[in-house]
């Protein structure tokens, strides 16, 4: 099977796809640009599309790989750099929910946007597990509490470091200061094996992040929660992940009971040139 198919009118010669390719998996002979070799390229390739996407003159057809995936860039999304910016000061954590269920369709379509988030080698390793319900939520969040009333009565130096005392104070109060009254709980997960876990799943989630506000959702990274993930088996447990696999990042989702009216300053970057 050869990998890509080029359409010789449309193909101008101009070695961009050569130059694009990641693995150095094509080349240009007698004209034409051709997999080196047709095997070893077969099973080099990662399919990250590259080839297809940067062609100028939409010559390149990856074999592996649907056409209809790739529309053309739409250059009147393009944000401006005073936009981005906007977007990105924009963002705000949420830690006060609305008592309101999350659709569904609106996490999938969320999670289906973040999936182009960049992987390692493009391994597309990101798996995820939604908990989409207050009640499985605060389920879990007492187990968290479970973990804090055992570093508090052993010492443990989190406790002080954080006021965990406080935090099980506050719960017995019936105020969550670790999930926050969220109504949905949104995780990434991989194999442990795999050395990128940590990078590709916070980069999704991270996506997941800044496209929820689109929404009208708003999200707030469950630092707690992965604190008790990485210490506590019972809450391990209680997720049922496959096999080998850990959670490398959490996020509370819901609705957000108030607006932000105004952008936040934060302090100037500490840059180190060279």
């Amino acid at each position: 099977m050869s990998l890509f198919t080029i359409d010789a009118e449309k193909c101008k010669r101009d070695g961009i796809c050569v130059e694009e390719c990641p693995l150095k998996i094509i080349e240009i002979q007698d004209g034409s640009a051709i997999p080196i070799p047709t095997a070893d390229a077969l099973e080099r390739c990662i399919k990250c599309g590259h080839c297809v996407a940067v062609c100028p003159h939409g010559a390149f057809t990856h074999n592996l790989l649907k056409s209809e995936d790739f529309p053309p860039l739409r250059k009147e999304y393009a944000l401006t750099t005073e936009q981005a910016e906007h977007f990105l000061r924009s963002r705000r954590s949420i830690r006060t929910y609305k008592e309101q269920e999350v659709e569904g369709e609106k996490l999938t379509r969320l999670i289906e946007i973040a999936r182009y988030a960049p992987t390692g080698s493009n391994s597309q390793q990101v798996n995820w597990l939604v908990v989409n319900s207050r009640a499985e939520v605060v389920k879990l969040t007492a187990m968290v509490i479970d973990l804090i009333r055992w570093m508090v009565k052993n010492d443990h130096p989190m406790a002080t470091q954080y006021n965990l005392a406080g935090f099980v104070i506050a719960w017995e109060q019936g105020l969550d200061i670790i999930s926050r009254g969220a109504p949905a709980l949104v995780m990434t997960h991989a194999p442990k094996e795999y050395g990128l876990a940590q990078v590709d799943c916070t980069s999704a989630l991270t996506y997941f992040d800044l496209a929820a506000p689109t929404m009208g959702l708003g999200t707030c990274w469950a630092g707690f929660f992965m604190i008790a993930l990485s210490q506590y088996q019972p809450l391990q447990d209680a997720l049922a992940l496959p096999e080998g696999h850990g959670v490398f990042g959490a996020m509370m989702t819901g609705y957000p009971k108030f607006k932000y009216q105004r952008l936040v300053p934060r302090k100037a970057p500490h840059i180190t040139w060279k």
